[in-house]
């Protein structure tokens, strides 16, 4: 009996590991499962984490990570990819040098420069490069407060503030579309984005999700952006759907560990149970 085989959409991920399963690579490749897409990787760095923080970091080299976009791209092709983590200017050079030569087409930077906290993860350097070589490379960036105040040169304390740093960035990085997350805000404005275009500016709000396990939010939003481009969706409904996608899955989160857990990607599986928020046994 022959097997049913049929044409499926593939994105690509290039960001780091996550030990602990709730960011990175891991988070990426179950938010294209979940769309029904084919999830490829190509690693940057190896971390040791899990619900309480962060651990070690051991950095692949930049010819280990550029070997394995090729080796993706070469034979399987690529219908959107999206990055994370690059952690150093080399990483960075080399990624953006392979977008350009292996024409890889709907680009989503997640610029992992600044935790939510307001951490700067990468040095000055590293940033300049993500600004000049890959950004501009973007169909769409998804910067957090902080990062949009380094990428826009603002400081960003309100919805006015998100705005015009959104304009900022969308003209001087030379990318088609930004959204600035508003999930480090306070308030009102926490978990509200902001978008522009180029021509249209607009404010995506959802409902609040009151829960302390959103490990890996920004990881997850940039995954679901890029599997909904991979299917052929416009950039703006790509962002609209991921966006809802995220605020579900937060109210499916996930109460694993002892510090701050993931948020629920498979939740369908979830919704047959009881309880919204998930609790291993031990």
């Amino acid at each position: 009996m022959k097997t049913k085989s049929q044409l499926i959409s593939v994105a690509l991920t290039i960001a780091g590991s996550d030990s602990g399963g709730g960011a990175g690579i891991q988070t990426d490749l179950r938010t294209f499962a979940f769309h029904c897409v084919h999830g490829t990787s190509a690693i940057t760095c190896i971390t040791a984490q899990n619900t309480m923080g962060v651990k070690r970091v051991d950095a692949m080299t930049a010819e280990a990570v550029v070997a394995q976009i090729q080796a993706v791209v070469e034979d399987i092709g690529v219908q959107a990819a999206k990055t994370g983590m690059l952690l150093n200017q080399e990483i960075i050079s080399a990624v953006a040098q392979q977008i350009t030569i292996l024409g890889i087409n709907n680009l989503v930077v997640d610029p992992v420069m600044v935790s939510r906290t307001g951490v700067q993860l990468i040095d000055d350097d590293a940033v300049q490069t993500l600004r000049y070589a890959l950004i501009p490379q973007a169909a769409i960036i998804t910067p957090n407060r902080y990062e949009a105040q380094i990428l826009s040169g603002l400081e960003i304390n309100s919805l006015e503030d998100m705005q015009a740093a959104a304009e900022i960035m969308q003209v001087k990085l030379g990318v088609k579309a930004v959204l600035v997350k508003g999930g480090g805000m306070s308030g009102s404005l926490r978990g509200v984005d902001v978008w522009f275009d180029g021509e249209k500016l607009e404010t995506l709000t959802t409902k609040l999700i009151d829960t302390k396990n959103t490990h890996g939010t920004g990881c997850t939003l940039s995954a679901a952006i890029a599997a909904n481009l991979s299917l052929g969706k416009n950039l703006w409904t790509a962002v609209q759907e991921a966006k809802e996608y995220v605020t579900t899955a937060l109210t499916y989160s996930l109460n694993i560990g002892k510090g701050q857990g993931p948020v629920g990607h498979f939740f369908p599986l979830l919704q047959n149970n009881d309880h919204k928020t998930q609790s291993v046994l031990k």
